[in-house]
């Protein structure tokens, strides 16, 4: 007797095969034709400055968090660093952009900031990850392909985003939309979103065991160019949760959202 596939193991199959099939039209393209790498950008911009994240989670919380973090942009074609995120090209051709990367990742929980019974659970911690991301330009947009592990083994798990990106400029202001969908597996989602039978125990928060997610999301990157020297940025990043998520106690709302405003110097 056939018996239906569960809905995570049907999103993590689409998410390889994308990823797969994305790689194979790099290996088709590089067989046919050797990748011509960029040269490296002798005059590429560094930028330095400080960003403000006001944070609006989903968890159940007291306060909402408001950070203050530096942030570096930097891109020669051959390695960069976006923010909190850094990485090297394995290939870039102007077209294609394969690379290795490492960032911040995931989220954080304090119980200080907790409401109720929460205020007993154990903390989690923002953790960092690595992993492969693919780029391919086209005419109307960017598609990009992420795969990625937690190297700090705060949860253990791994994640992958699809990404449709686009670019807007008007004279000093470019805007950079996005939307897609980011793919949470199952120890991620119990670190984060799950509840022990220990610390239920302790709290009488009830228990939870989280499954795999699909998480749609939208995001609108800009920056201002005010002078040679200074440049203003904005980032506001919206996530949707589904069920398995959503369904935890830890939780109070269907959206995790986070905004950055940042001042940047340009050397």
């Amino acid at each position: 007797m056939f018996k239906l596939s569960s809905p995570h193991f049907i999103y993590r199959s689409a998410l390889i095969a994308l990823a797969n099939t994305a790689l194979l039209s790099v290996a088709s393209s590089a067989s046919a034709a050797p990748f011509k790498n960029l040269a490296a950008d002798q005059d590429a911009q560094l930028s330095v400055g400080v960003n403000a994240l006001y944070s609006n989670s989903a968890y159940d919380l007291d306060d909402n968090e408001v950070r203050v973090l530096p942030g570096v942009f930097y891109d020669n074609n051959k390695i960069y660093a976006r923010g909190a995120s850094a990485g090297a090209y394995l290939i870039n051709d102007g077209t294609n952009q394969l690379s290795a990367y490492a960032q911040l990742a995931g989220n954080s929980f304090d119980p200080d900031d907790a409401n109720g019974a929460l205020q007993g659970l154990d903390e989690r911690k923002i953790s960092a990850a690595a992993g492969i991301t693919y780029l391919r330009r086209t005419p109307v947009g960017g598609f990009r392909i992420q795969a990625a592990t937690d190297i700090l083994d705060r949860s253990g798990g791994n994640t992958a985003r699809l990404t449709y990106l686009a670019r807007i400029t008007k004279n000093k202001l470019t805007v950079y939309p996005s939307v897609g969908f980011e793919y949470h597996d199952d120890k991620y989602n119990e670190y984060y979103y799950g509840v022990s039978d220990e610390e239920s125990a302790k709290t009488g928060v009830a228990a939870y065991k989280s499954n795999s997610s699909l998480n749609p999301y939208i995001n609108v990157s800009a920056n201002y160019d005010f002078n040679e020297c200074f440049a203003g940025f904005f980032n506001q990043s919206l996530s949707y949760l589904p069920n398995e998520q959503y369904d935890s106690p830890m939780v109070d709302s269907r959206t995790d959202s986070t905004t950055t405003l940042g001042l940047l110097y340009k050397f």
